[in-house]
């Protein structure tokens, strides 16, 4: 089958292993000093490696591959003493310190509406237009989806004045890099912001969107703001 899987360039691999590491299903190995694809049915597309790589040796690659095989994958780390899928942007924790200020807070204070900060429809990445009027002269806002839930003043702080793009890499398992390249090029893009989770997948979401800034050939402001899981802004 024809589909997405990782591609790594041996003579730009510096052999750190951070790619290894980052590689929840140990579709990464080091042979030879050289990270190394093992096996194509180990690789789910994701690429939560992609991020960490220092020198920008692993790319996504559409080609002939075996399909993603789940159970070879749990035989294999169970050998391994392992969890397979161990991300840590899907480990299960509840945020007690934040249901307690926030208790604290609604004794505290009156009860006022917040208006939505929303100013275009829909705000879905796969679902937005490439072309559209509210696009010209607009600040962009490329969000991951679990940054407005994370983070209590998103809309106020991130989405207020801003067209609004969101989207999960790991979820629709797409690489958002090509439509998002089309909609700064074709319209007329003031400044990009990228709010992304601290979890290593969401690095998918910064990595396409840098990707679209530098296909699109324009000299546009951006920056990368992450968010942690207790709703703090951990850089800016």
């Amino acid at each position: 089958m024809i589909r997405r899987i990782i591609e790594i360039d041996k003579e730009k691999c510096n052999g750190c292993g951070l790619c290894a590491n980052a590689c929840h299903e140990g579709a990464i190995g080091m042979v030879d000093g050289k990270a190394t694809l093992l096996r194509d049915d180990y690789c789910d597309g994701l690429g939560d490696c992609l991020p960490v790589c220092p020198t920008g040796a692993i790319t996504f690659v559409e080609r002939e591959a075996a399909a993603y095989d789940e159970g070879a994958v749990q035989a294999n780390m169970a050998k391994k003493g392992k969890t397979p899928c161990a991300c840590p942007g899907s480990q299960s924790k509840l945020l007690e310190v934040q249901e307690k200020m926030a208790a604290k807070r609604e004794e505290e204070a009156t009860p006022v509406a917040v208006p939505s900060r929303l100013r275009q429809w829909p705000v879905q990445i796969k679902l937005a237009p490439i072309k559209a009027p509210y696009f010209d002269g607009a600040k962009l806002l490329i969000a991951a989806d679990c940054t407005a839930y994370a983070y209590g003043n998103f809309h106020e702080e991130f989405m207020k004045g801003k067209i609004t793009l969101v989207g999960c890499p790991k979820l629709d398992m797409v690489d958002y890099s090509e439509k998002l390249t089309e909609i700064i090029k074709q319209n007329d893009i003031q400044s990009v912001t990228i709010v992304r989770m601290e979890v290593p997948c969401c690095g998918g979401m910064e990595l396409a969107a840098k990707k679209a800034l530098q296909a699109s050939g324009k000299f546009i402001p951006w920056q990368v703001v992450t968010i942690s899981t207790d709703g703090k802004i951990l850089d800016k």
